[in-house]
């Protein structure tokens, strides 16, 4: 069985994820292409910066769609971070007619005008059950950092897992089963990013 993937598809923060996986000893595989795609994964993370069109187009021309897709199906633990939160939705309002990968109901919805866009910086997130082992190690309204200017809405309300404000409520981070996707950079989140890392590792 292969350690924990790292997809690359150009991603910018590709690195400081890797870095902080690094940082907690974990065996790690980036991987770029479907060709080099593992059958039998220990877990993976579908980092992202960027926008959801070409970060779509990426997936598609790496050929990483339908293995990302099969993984997810297998129940591999898999963890998506803001722009691979997002693609886990149908489609997204800043790239109308691109499909997204489809694994959850819902589209990406860009924030409404009144404060300042993106949303950048630290902010706290409200766990709905603060027990979960997503959650080990932390209290029941952690702060991470964002950076961001759309996020998802869900069509099943029982898979939002935390949400944060700003200007309005959203879903800063859902779970199903062993897929965890948020909105935030649990990499340049400091001791709670890396918390949520370590207990990510641990699945």
């Amino acid at each position: 069985m292969a350690g924990t993937v790292l997809i690359d598809y150009g991603a910018g923060n590709l690195r400081s994820v890797a870095n902080a996986l690094h940082s907690l000893g974990a065996e790690l595989q980036v991987v770029s292409s479907g060709e080099d795609f593992p059958s039998s994964p220990a877990r993976i993370i579908l980092p992202g910066v960027g926008s959801f069109g070409d970060s779509m187009h990426e997936l598609t021309a790496r050929g990483l769609v339908e293995p990302v897709r099969r993984a997810i199906a297998a129940g591999i633990p898999f963890l998506g971070i803001c722009i691979g939160y997002q693609m886990l939705f149908e489609n997204s309002e800043e790239s109308p007619g691109v499909e997204g990968l489809g694994i959850f109901k819902g589209s990406v919805k860009k924030f409404q005008p009144g404060k300042k866009i993106p949303h950048m910086g630290w902010n706290s997130v409200r766990l709905r059950n603060p027990e979960h082992r997503c959650w080990n190690g932390m209290d029941a309204e952690p702060y991470f950092y964002f950076v961001h200017s759309y996020f998802p809405v869900p069509e099943d309300p029982s898979l939002i897992a935390a949400t944060t404000d700003y200007q309005e409520e959203f879903a800063s981070a859902v779970i199903s089963g062993d897929l965890w996707a948020v909105q935030f950079h649990p990499e340049k989140s400091q001791d709670s990013g890396l918390q949520l890392i370590r207990n990510f590792l641990a699945l």
